[in-house]
């Protein structure tokens, strides 16, 4: 997501533009890969089979390209759809925008580094993969490096898993574990007994995945006590599902002992504590570095510009807890508009202090530095800084509505809250302009002469 919107921003700038995408498509964590450990290179993407939004799809779309309900084969028009409808979005819109092009697919960056100091170029070394058998035999394989003028840094942030470090006996342990990027169905778990570390989103989504099938699933907090959400949410289901401090130690014989003392026999030991950044293949000679553990990265200039090689290398994508994607075409506007001259960046001394002072002021609020990317300052500061660098308009007020119930009602069901129908009288009037308006016509039209475009050319191909 954070890739296509640098690349459809850095066009309407007039910059050449090349995508390097691993995948055999694109989508990023929203292609679904069902078999995600088949093959020489793993899955990128860490979704599950029944893997939904939590984010209302009035308020996930570009500002200028809606996730609107569409019709056709496949379509979900539920509010908070599954990852397939996500991904058809994805398509949706590089077709829209004419990207596919620029896309290179199944081609894998192996190294990006400084040609030289002074022309503050980059060499760029791919390895596409040419096709060959999915069984997990080599494929044939083609290197090339290339020099461009910048480089943005869109990989996301959900490929890197992090496993907890605090739990002891990992190496004993006889029996299954996995990461949640693993996970997929709950089918292989039927009638297993099942420890899910880690209560966040995919912790809680797994579990209650998990219940329909599995003898039962013990829920063992993660770095932060369970919420009073997840509380209930295991009370509702107290005949399959268990409630635990955090897991201390795994023992050979297949128990899990946890903080207060107590134990369970388990199959099957799920991680769902997180991810982290990585970017093996950026050599910058220590400019920037990825640390605590890969949750954070830096120095960074508002986690967006390395100050001593701005703006010829920038990220997008990197701050967690923001609206996704309206923030990364925000942040990749600003990138586009600092490359062509546009908009000037501050001199890197004074992005150097900007990064320091940010980390103080996190530190003095008692924001753990592994945080230091997490949006903590509310939606009116997300907001103000998608107008101030990205010249985004403000978000409508009835979505802005939408959002903030839709939040409230997440912490109090966890498990009913993507199907509840509330909408106050606001919301519902600009619903109505939203799925029926000029904006909505338009873009709909626009898709129709992109699939026209698209039929076309396959004939021509035929």
């Amino acid at each position: 997501m954070a890739g296509l919107a640098a690349a459809r921003e850095l066009r309407r700038e007039g910059h050449a533009v090349t995508v390097m995408e691993q995948s055999g498509d694109v989508g990023g964590q929203w292609l679904y890969d069902p078999a995600p450990t088949r093959g020489l290179v793993p899955s990128a993407s860490s979704a599950y089979a029944s893997l939904r939004l939590r984010t209302p799809r009035e308020a996930m779309g570009f500002s200028d390209f809606q996730l609107l309900p569409r019709d056709g084969a496949g379509r979900d028009p539920r509010r908070f759809p599954g990852h397939r409808e996500v991904h058809c979005y994805l398509r949706d819109f590089c077709a829209a925008f004419g990207l596919m092009d620029a896309v290179r697919l199944n081609t894998r960056v192996v190294r990006v580094a400084p040609t030289s100091t002074a022309t503050r170029q980059w060499a760029v070394r791919s390895v596409r993969r040419l096709g060959g058998p999915e069984d997990g035999a080599r494929a044939e394989e083609e290197e090339e490096e290339a020099v461009f003028d910048a480089v943005v840094v869109a990989t996301g942030q959900y490929s890197h898993p992090v496993l907890p470090s605090g739990i002891e006996g990992a190496g004993e342990w006889r029996r299954r574990q996995l990461h949640s990027h693993l996970y997929r169905t709950p089918e292989p778990f039927r009638g297993e007994a099942v420890v899910v570390v880690g209560c966040g989103d995919s912790g809680t989504d797994i579990a209650l995945d998990l219940r329909r099938v599995a003898r039962v699933v013990h829920l063992a907090a993660g770095s932060e006590a369970a919420t009073p959400a997840v509380s209930r949410m295991v009370a509702n289901h107290g005949d399959v599902l268990r409630l635990h401090p955090r897991a201390r130690r795994l023992h050979a014989d297949g128990r899990v002992s946890f903080d207060d003392g107590s134990s369970v026999v388990a199959d099957t030991v799920i991680y769902c504590t997180g991810y982290g950044y990585s970017f093996p293949f950026l050599d910058t000679g220590g400019a920037v570095a990825v640390g605590d553990g890969g949750c954070v990265v830096g120095p960074l200039f508002e986690h967006v510009f390395p100050p001593s090689l701005a703006p010829s290398l920038s990220f997008v994508g990197v701050p967690r807890k923001v609206l996704v994607p309206w923030f990364v075409e925000a942040q990749a506007r600003w990138v586009a508009q600092a490359l062509s001259g546009r908009r000037a960046l501050p001199p890197e001394a004074e992005m150097v202090r900007a990064v320091e002072e940010h980390l103080r002021a996190r530190e003095a609020a008692g924001v753990p530095r592994k945080h230091s990317h997490h949006h903590i300052n509310g939606i009116d500061k997300m907001i103000e800084f998608m107008e101030e660098h990205g010249g985004l308009t403000p978000m409508e007020e009835w979505k802005e509505e939408l959002l903030l119930s839709s939040v409230a009602s997440m912490c109090d069901d966890l498990e009913t809250f993507r199907d509840r129908a509330d909408d106050g009288e606001s919301v519902r009037k600009g619903l109505q302009g939203w799925r029926g308006g000029l904006a909505a016509q338009a873009q709909h039209e626009a898709m129709d002469a992109a699939a026209e475009a698209e039929a076309d050319g396959l004939a021509m191909d035929d």
